[in-house]
Parts: C-alpha cells; structure tokens; sequence
C-alpha cells in the first residue's frame, strides 16, 4: 500500500521517518518530496508498505500524532487523476 504523510517538519529526514513506521511493520520505501528548485523539504512523503494490514496500522497509529513538533497527516495515497 502506497501511503501519504503529510504536515511533515521541513527538517524530516526519511531514515526518522523510515524508523517511525518500521514500528508497525516492513517499508519498502520512503520518500521526502522536495522543491526541485531549492531541495528543501514541501513538507510531505509517500512510504510503501507491502503488507497492506501492517500499512492500515501505521495509518490508525500515526494519523494526527505529533512528530517533530508537528501533527501529521497520515492516509492511504490515492492515484493521481
């Protein structure tokens, strides 16, 4: 499952998120979004999790939890239209 996380401290690197998530289970990937421009953080990322249980979990475990002094957005990413 492809999962959003957003509402993200500017300063996140992917390995403490990695380190959050592995909590609840296996992560494929992590992926910090950046300005293309400036290589600063937009303040959001996408994980892949193969498990979709294991992802559901990180999904009710972290949603509106406070990390790094912010309250993350965590949700299920949908497909682009």
């Amino acid at each position: 499952m492809n999962i959003y996380i957003g509402n993200l401290n500017y300063r996140v690197r992917e390995e403490e998120l990695r380190d959050v998530l592995e909590e609840y289970g296996i992560v494929d990937s992590i992926k910090v979004i950046k300005d293309r421009d400036t290589g600063r953080s937009k303040g959001y990322a996408f994980a892949e999790m193969p498990n979709d249980e294991e992802a559901k979990r990180v999904i009710d475990g972290l949603n509106e939890s406070e990390f790094s002094g912010r309250q993350m957005v965590v949700k299920e990413a949908l497909p682009r239209k």
